[in-house]
């Protein structure tokens, strides 16, 4: 399985806080069944994103993994926050952030609310030469209550990354329950663990590569954990995806009497 979205890197945000965990979450990852970790720290108001200094720190972290022959291969993504100065490097430098500078943009939004103007700057990233994935939007509170929002940015060529630990109830029953009504339309495009060390947030995706089978196909598994995260790893175009439902909903002529109340309204 190979995991997009994971903060394996120490001391450079949220995640691993030394070396020692950052190689005791990639053994974790491995005894897990992932093969290819995405290092992906947070660009934020809190934290910078240099990706000089990352791509230093995955190269060492690299070297000592395969010192210890830990069969883990590393690339290079961001937890990419919309801020404006974000967008604008963004553009302007499609690889700055995106996965191992190849195209794919992990864009992450707040646990509450949702940004104005999205279906546009989705689209000019896209003229950038950028395909967003919109991570774990089954956690954004405003999400959960109004899933048609997501609408727009899917038609218009948006992925959708959930995480692991959603489809299994580690992070909540509303997150949960969203996540499974995601699958169950096949608006998921990637399983990712989103870990941040080995207790509360760990790097682990069978449980959930398991349950999707189970419940959604083995099909539809394989696309979300490694065919469809394996493109994205390596810049090429997404596989042959299974045909998603209540997408694209027939338009409805509203009635006389509905199109008066608007009026009166």
């Amino acid at each position: 399985m190979i995991d997009i979205h994971h903060h394996l890197l120490w001391g450079i945000d949220d995640g691993a806080s030394t070396v020692e965990t950052s190689l005791a979450m990639a053994r974790m990852a491995v005894a897990d069944g992932i093969t290819h970790v995405v290092c992906s720290p947070h660009s934020n108001a809190q934290y910078d994103y240099e990706p000089e200094a990352v791509s230093a720190q995955i190269a060492e972290l690299q070297r000592l993994l395969d010192s210890e022959r830990i069969a883990l291969k590393l690339g290079r993504g961001c937890d990419f926050h919309m801020s404006y100065e974000n967008i604008e490097q963004a553009q302007s430098d499609p690889a700055r952030y995106s996965i191992n500078g190849l195209g794919y943009l992990l864009v992450e939004l707040p646990d509450y609310g949702v940004p104005t103007g999205l279906t546009e700057v989705f689209y000019q990233m896209q003229i950038a030469g950028l395909t967003p994935i919109l991570t774990h939007p089954e956690r954004n509170r405003t999400l959960q209550t109004d899933q048609s929002r997501l609408l727009d940015w899917l038609r218009g060529g948006m992925l959708i990354q959930v995480t692991a630990g959603s489809v299994t109830g580690r992070m909540g029953k509303r997150a949960q329950k969203m996540a499974h009504e995601l699958l169950a339309n096949r608006w998921v495009h990637f399983l990712a663990t989103d870990a941040h060390n080995t207790t509360s947030r760990p790097p682990q995706m069978r449980d959930a590569f398991e349950a999707v089978a189970k419940k959604y196909g083995p099909d539809y598994a394989h696309l979300l954990c490694i065919s469809n995260p394996l493109a994205a790893f390596m810049g090429k175009p997404m596989p042959p995806q299974l045909e998603p439902l209540n997408l694209y909903v027939e338009y409805k002529e509203k009635s006389w009497w509905q199109r008066m109340r608007e009026r009166l309204s």
